[in-house]
């Protein structure tokens, strides 16, 4: 029983250890990151807004007479064949 007491901390010493590193390793891939990565995030932010203020441009603008004249007719065809 006290053999089986000794492997169990041990391994909890083991895994512990183990996630220690894995903590750290990951500490220190922030740390060592490259800083012209932030430059390319706020790039990729400062697109993404533009994006979205085209976007929203586009969808507040009127739809064009073409298109509503396209819409009519096949409104009419469709009460036309009694759709």
């Amino acid at each position: 029983m006290e053999s089986s007491k000794s492997a169990l901390a041990s391994a909890r010493r083991a895994s512990e250890a183990m996630i220690d590193q894995n903590t750290a390793a990951k500490n220190r891939h922030r740390v060592e990151e490259d800083p012209s990565s932030d430059e390319a995030r706020l790039r990729q932010q400062a697109i993404g807004v533009k994006l979205r203020q085209m976007f929203d441009e586009v969808v507040s603008e009127p739809e064009p007479d073409e298109f509503l004249e396209i819409l009519r007719r096949a409104d009419a065809r469709d009460q036309e064949s009694g759709a």
